[in-house]
């Protein structure tokens, strides 16, 4: 069976994959959990027709450590908090000039041709949504057009970057590293599935790439 691939590169000067084990003064992982790249390849192009699974990234600046200090006012805030309206001073620790390239595999969504519908020529169209995803998103991502915005971990971590491959960027091969336990994603069957996080154990970072599990 004919596989079917995307690959982009993203960079920016800030990005926190979360560490859920950190507690509340959160740290980074040093590479994007799984479900994160998922979200930055459907941050380019969403489709129900084809489920993208990540399966590497590979680490392309050093990985540096840096404590952030915000302000937050989100709906995690104690009820009393909330009552007044004020916000509190979240500590995390966060890595700062971040560059990655990362890939994926893309499979056809039979659920997504159902729901499509409507017989004949549509139809006919979009036979193959694997296909039909790699080819829009690499034209979406050569063009700078998105479904959604991308981000680095956190929303207000835009990247500077995001888009295919440039030649001057290396893989950081002296990166290797353990991760005893990494969260994979909170919806371990794709779009449709609930909430239920899932982690991998002794995750391996070698020559700076990072595999994914299947």
């Amino acid at each position: 069976m004919k596989e079917y691939l995307v690959a982009l590169e993203i960079s920016g000067p800030t990005a926190m994959w979360t560490r859920p084990d950190t507690g509340d003064a959160p740290v980074s992982y040093p590479v994007p959990t799984f479900g994160a790249v998922k979200g930055i390849f459907e941050s380019v192009l969403w489709s129900q027709w084809a489920e993208v699974v990540p399966i590497r990234v590979e680490i392309c600046s050093p990985i540096v450590y840096h404590p952030y200090t915000t302000n937050y006012g989100g709906p995690l805030r104690k009820s009393g908090i909330m009552k007044t309206g004020d916000s509190f001073q979240l500590l995390a620790t966060v890595l700062t000039n971040v560059c990655y390239r990362l890939y994926a595999e893309v499979s056809s969504d039979p659920n997504g041709y159902m729901k499509h519908g409507r017989p004949g020529k549509q139809i006919g169209g979009t036979t193959n949504g694997a296909h039909a995803y790699q080819e829009v998103f690499a034209r979406r991502l050569r063009r700078g057009q998105f479904f959604s915005t991308p981000f680095m971990g956190w929303k207000e971590f835009t990247p500077d970057y995001i888009g295919p491959f440039r030649e001057n960027t290396d893989v950081c091969q002296d990166i290797n590293l353990v991760i005893p336990s990494m969260l994979r994603t909170c919806f371990p069957a794709g779009k449709r599935s609930e909430y239920d996080p899932f982690y991998d154990q002794a995750v391996r970072i070698q020559g700076g790439v990072l595999r994914y599990v299947k």
